[in-house]
């Protein structure tokens, strides 16, 4: 188990209240306790659109921020953070605030692909121990209003805590014509390059 190389002393905290990112967490066998970011995501990405950056650079600004905030707080811990930007010809969704946001997140999604930058950063103390950005695209069917309205109230409010309003772990492979990514950085981690990161990390710099 990737928890096993860390030092008895460390302490590994996950820097996130994501669901989906502590399950992924507690299936992979690591042994982590999670603390809550206090950062303005909306802040990070209205200065990112503003200075006209990348989705993927802003993902990776968001997950930095998260590490650093929490590993400033606890100096001795190994603080993993993460984040992914939804973008699509040129526009970023956030998590839909509603039902009927989720809806229309899902009906303009409909037909075309999009790309999902998902990054995840470890930090302790101020440095930064290692960081990843993977970009998965999917294209989603041209789904009938109907199909989407039904599978939003077949969700329900689960669909709230996803940039999309998808969740692939549940219906969400009726949605898709094509998938290109890893299943896990999807959902909202790049697990497995971090695995390698904490399998190999005793051998690393402390």
């Amino acid at each position: 188990m990737a928890r096993s190389c860390l030092k008895d002393s460390d302490l590994l905290i996950l820097a996130s209240t994501s669901a989906s990112r502590r399950a992924m967490f507690r299936e992979a066998g690591l042994v982590f306790e999670t603390i809550a970011p206090e950062v303005d995501e909306a802040a990070v990405k209205r200065s990112y659109r503003e200075r006209e950056q990348s989705a993927e650079a802003a993902a990776a600004a968001l997950a930095r921020a998260k590490a650093f905030d929490v590993a400033l707080r606890y100096p001795n811990a190994v603080v993993i953070g993460a984040d992914q930007v939804l973008e699509c010809d040129g526009v970023w969704l956030d998590k839909p605030s509603s039902l009927v946001e989720a809806a229309a997140h899902i009906r303009f999604l409909r037909g075309r692909a999009h790309l999902l930058p998902t990054a995840v950063c470890c930090a302790r103390g101020n440095k930064i121990l290692w960081s990843c950005v993977e970009v998965p695209q999917l294209v989603m069917r041209d789904l009938s209003d109907a199909f989407i309205d039904d599978y939003v109230a077949a969700e329900g409010t689960a669909l709230l805590a996803s940039v999309g309003a998808y969740r692939l772990e549940s219906r969400a492979g009726n949605l898709f014509e094509h998938v290109n990514g890893n299943f896990f950085t999807i959902l909202g981690l790049p697990l497995l390059p971090l695995i390698d990161f904490l399998e190999g990390f005793v051998d690393g710099p402390l």
